[in-house]
């Protein structure tokens, strides 16, 4: 699964200029903070924060290749190669961000069906254990889509190239660009993987939610988010045959699934503006190749 920090990779190859430019100092401030942060946090306001941190360092990324000085250290031709790389980053890091915008809208339509249900529904009218079936069996197919995509991500192996130039601040802009693909790939792998843990099925966690306590696992010592607490509460009443504990699930359901659905918003919200920057950064970097 994702690894709990962000990673800090930085070449020794590629030391920053004596004067460094201004953004690199923004974009390397943005980076320090995201190692600092806690990654293991799963609550909405804190992913929804780390988000709009994202949107924020890809607006400096955006910034840093639109100076002239820049353009013109990454055009030329000794580089090309290197912005190829860099070009060829963004895309992955674009279909990731893609990946994630596609299992949360699927998440988001089968959670809106089953709310649908429970507010319609009246006794003897619907199965409502049908319905949270077919939940399941989406969030199987979800999790699904993740795995692949985690697994293409590590079966990626970079091969970075290397400029030939003594120009300090190419490679510090290189460098620099380098960095935030990896954090920016870390972020992701931790949030897919969020999204997809497997549910924990202890009839005591369940218990537990009911009283919208904060439930963390024991072996994991870390707080379950929105998208646990469902699908262990699903399972386990999608075993259950009488209309009692069908009645019970109606009412403490709603509650659950209102919280994903907040959960989801604040996830479509900064995945879109975030996907916006990085599409526009990418534009810019292209744009160095082909002016």
């Amino acid at each position: 699964m994702a690894s709990q920090t962000f990673h800090h990779t930085r070449c020794n190859s590629f030391p920053l200029p004596s004067r460094p430019n201004p953004f690199i100092s923004q974009i390397d401030e943005h980076l320090n903070r995201f190692r600092a942060s806690d990654a293991t946090s799963t609550s909405s306001s804190s992913i929804s924060h780390k988000l709009n941190g994202f949107k924020d360092l890809y607006d400096c990324v955006d910034k840093l290749l639109q100076l002239p000085s820049s353009q013109q250290a990454l055009a030329q031709e000794q580089h090309k190669e290197c912005v190829n790389e860099l070009l060829d980053g963004t895309l992955r890091l674009l279909e990731l961000c893609s990946t994630a915008k596609d299992v949360v809208l699927q998440t988001k339509e089968i959670s809106n069906e089953l709310q649908s249900v429970l507010r319609r529904r009246k006794s003897g009218e619907i199965e409502l254990v049908s319905e949270v079936r077919k939940y399941i069996t989406s969030r199987k197919v979800v999790k699904k889509t993740i795995h692949k995509a985690l697994g293409n991500l590590k079966a990626i192996q970079r091969k970075h190239v290397f400029s030939p130039s003594e120009d300090h601040e190419t490679k510090a802009i290189v460098s620099i660009l380098r960095e935030v693909e990896e954090v920016t790939s870390s972020m992701f792998e931790h949030l897919l993987s969020l999204i997809s843990r497997p549910e924990p099925g202890s009839l005591s966690l369940v218990s537990k939610l009911w009283h919208h306590k904060k439930v963390a696992c024991e072996d994991a010592g870390r707080e379950v988010n929105e998208f646990e607490k469902v699908d262990a509460a699903l399972k386990f009443f999608a075993g259950q045959k009488n209309s009692k504990s069908e009645n019970i699930m109606s009412v403490e359901m709603k509650n659950l699934l209102k919280d994903l659905e907040l959960f989801i918003q604040d996830l479509e919200d900064g995945l879109e503006c975030l996907f916006r920057c990085m599409i526009k950064a990418r534009v810019s970097l292209l744009n160095i190749l082909t002016p």
